[in-house]
């Protein structure tokens, strides 16, 4: 896609481990992300979902942390910028919504001021129009009382209002490019549609686009126009989500749609679940990742497979040829 709003490249994260050696957490990752898209990535905790979301936000400051290859966004490449240079593009340009509100929002200030002030540093308003845009925001996430609510700090909220907050913040200045890590985590089913509608009429209204990171696959069919599924941090299949959804190539992405309960037909005893535990990073097999716990592999998943495309979905396996 020439006219991507985000194309990464070849995206490796690797840290220091106590034996002296770098791990890999990420392994030559590429995606693009097209204006108005609404893009999903799903995988197991420990996938590398969240460690990508954070090298594209520059937000890896883990001593030694190695990020290699190229994150461009709107065709400006993104790693390498200085400190000002990435503060001036995130909450304004690229936003994100973190997976635990608690650990993101600051302990001692309260709600509103910070969204007063994410407002403030991207926006030519006043203090009074920063605080009724917020106001206005929290509305909409669906908080009862928005005065009360901005006056109180973190600890004095439930974890469904931290959330909120947070979602408030991150469209704050109606970003370009919305990275959600697990957006609907602690919402209630009626407040998740909410959340999820919003979501969508951003990239309807404003043209945003959206990298959507959760594990939840109904989330995923409702929502995303395309889908990457990642494993131990290497892409395992990527394609749009009708198809991918319809023919899963790769054993894990069927795998994960085995699991979802089924709402037709006869009620399963138990849910299909994947033998064994991801990878240790550290440990990862030197063939394809996921063949310690496959029941279809062979002699040839030893070695690393090729990405092979079937129609519109790419597949790392070598079933798929």
């Amino acid at each position: 896609m020439e006219d991507s709003l985000l194309a990464i490249e070849n995206l490796s994260v690797a840290l220091p481990s106590t034996r002296g050696r770098f791990v890999r957490i990420i392994e030559n990752l590429s995606l693009r992300v097209a204006p108005r898209e609404i893009l999903g990535i799903v995988g197991e905790s420990g996938s590398g979902k969240s460690m990508t979301a954070l090298a594209i936000m520059g937000l890896i400051d883990a001593p030694g942390a190695r990020v290699t290859g190229s994150v461009r966004y709107k065709g400006r490449e993104l790693l390498g910028l200085r400190p000002r240079e990435l503060r001036h593009l995130r909450g304004r340009e690229i936003a994100m919504i973190f997976q635990d509100p608690m650990a993101a929002l600051t302990p001692v200030l309260t709600i509103g001021w910070q969204i007063d002030e994410q407002i403030r540093a991207h926006e030519s308003l006043t203090r009074t129009g920063a605080r009724a845009r917020t106001l206005d925001l929290l509305d909409a996430m669906g908080v009862a009382d928005p005065k009360r609510t901005a006056e109180r700090y973190p600890h004095q909220l439930s974890g469904g209002l931290r959330q909120r907050a947070m979602i408030a913040m991150a469209l704050s200045c109606n970003p370009s490019l919305l990275i959600a890590d697990e957006p609907t985590t602690a919402l209630d089913v009626t407040v998740q549609a909410q959340i999820l509608e919003l979501l969508r009429s951003l990239t309807r209204d404003f043209g945003s686009a959206i990298l959507l990171i959760t594990h939840d696959m109904g989330v995923v069919a409702e929502t995303c126009d395309r889908v990457l599924v990642l494993y131990s941090g290497n892409l395992a299949e990527r394609g749009p989500t009708e198809a991918l959804f319809a023919r899963p190539g790769h054993p894990y992405t069927a795998a994960l749609l085995a699991s979802i309960p089924p709402l037709r037909g006869d009620r399963l005893a138990r849910l299909p679940q994947i033998a064994g535990q991801p990878p240790n990073p550290a440990e990862r097999p030197e063939g394809c990742p996921f063949q310690p716990r496959c029941a279809h592999a062979y002699a040839a998943c030893e070695a690393r497979p090729a990405l092979v495309t079937r129609g519109d979905q790419d597949i790392a396996c070598v079933l798929a040829t």
